[in-house]
């Protein structure tokens, strides 16, 4: 299977097109586009990939890491690393038909998680939160690249975000499988010293209709098990932070943020590195994963969710960059998809946080809400 890569600005300056090439890896952010284009070194250990950029031994490091930090990453030295001014475009590239072949466990099962999670909540004093994820398979009827999914999902996304990873270098059943998606949550960024972050925690679905609309953002902005489940994000975040900052400003309270999907409750975190030696890479590692993707205690509902769902792979991790300047952006793995080498095999996953006061059943109505970015990306026949 090809991978996408960057192939040149148009005539528009805004406009960027990735067709299918040889890059392992693409970030298509609001404020441009990344390329990862070649293959000097792969890792499937982060922290040979995080000596060989103290060492100066490589350019940057590309690619993703896994929602379980004692799994094996897919972590790149391209050969080049491209930066682009404008995010990806959607070319009108046509995509075969694709239709859902199975949901992993059943919407049944998944309430049943729910159940298990929330009896496990009221019982255990130490845990707090903890997200449950569910997988849909789909089908396409002949071949897709990722460089198409890309396009698609950047095309559909308000803002441009998309991304397309190699997951080859993790090994095992990811080599030839690329991690596709279009998340909105910033993980962390580095620029010089500065550290941006913006955890998002907390969300409702979008209407159709304006004033229902505006009416479910007001409502999520002022519901105490939305803003609770946020802070805790927030507070971990900060703990993660701190100790490598010297100065970190985190707003009192979240700000409603929004994707086609959903509104969301998002913090805007800004700080500055006590060391400058440590990279984009290292902070990424440093706060993953957040209690957004896993819950709270980290620990605990990792466990949990190992339990209930086994092995997460990469959704839920992060994909992002990191240059030999330690300057580099890092993403949350969600609204994403993984492409099979077969190239018509495609499985998504979704997913959506768990505490005590919640409803199961509104539960999977989140996972389903969550799975349109990937389905209505890709015009899958529901």
């Amino acid at each position: 299977m090809q991978a996408p890569t960057l192939a040149a600005h148009g005539t528009d300056p805004g406009t960027v097109v990735a067709p299918t090439g040889t890059a392992p890896f693409v970030l298509s952010r609001p404020h441009g586009t990344v390329v990862g284009d070649g293959v000097a070194d792969r890792w499937s250990c982060v922290g040979d990939a995080a000596a060989a950029l103290r060492a100066g031994t490589v350019r940057a490091v590309v690619g993703a890491l896994p929602f379980d930090p004692d799994h094996p990453a897919a972590l790149t030295a391209p050969h080049v690393l491209t930066h682009a001014a404008a995010p990806i475009t959607d070319t009108g590239i046509a995509l075969p038909r694709i239709g859902i072949d199975a949901a992993l466990p059943s919407e049944r099962e998944h309430v049943d998680r729910i159940t298990t999670a929330l009896t496990r909540l009221c019982s255990d004093d130490d845990l707090v939160k903890v997200v449950l994820a569910r997988t849909l398979v789909l089908r396409a009827d002949r071949p897709v690249t990722a460089g198409q999914l890309l396009h698609r999902l950047a095309g559909n996304d308000p803002h441009g975000n998309a991304f397309a990873v190699d997951l080859s270098p993790a090994g095992g059943s990811s080599h030839g499988r690329y991690l596709v998606g279009a998340s909105p949550e910033v993980l962390v960024r580095r620029h010089g010293d500065r550290v941006t972050a913006h955890p998002l925690a907390g969300s409702a679905p979008r209407h159709t209709d304006p004033e229902i609309d505006r009416r479910t953002g007001a409502e999520l902005a002022a519901s105490t098990k939305n803003l609770t489940e946020h802070a805790h994000v927030v507070a971990d975040l900060r703990a993660n932070l701190e100790p490598l900052c010297i100065e970190l400003d985190i707003p009192d309270r979240p700000t409603l943020t929004s994707t086609r999907q959903l509104w969301h409750l998002g913090t805007p975190v800004s700080g500055r590195l006590r060391d400058p030696s440590v990279t984009a890479l290292d902070l990424a590692v440093a706060v993953h994963p957040t209690p957004a993707v896993c819950g709270t205690p980290t620990a605990a509902a990792r466990e949990l969710i190992r339990e209930l769902e086994g092995d997460r792979g990469f959704y839920a991790g992060a994909i992002g960059w990191c240059d030999a300047a330690g300057d580099g952006e890092w993403m949350v793995a969600i609204r994403c998809a993984v492409l099979d080498a077969d190239g018509r095999t495609i499985t998504a996953h979704a997913g959506g946080g768990i505490v005590a006061e919640s409803d199961p059943d509104d539960e999977l109505a989140e996972t389903t809400t969550k799975f349109g970015t990937v389905l209505d990306a890709l015009a899958v026949h529901r």
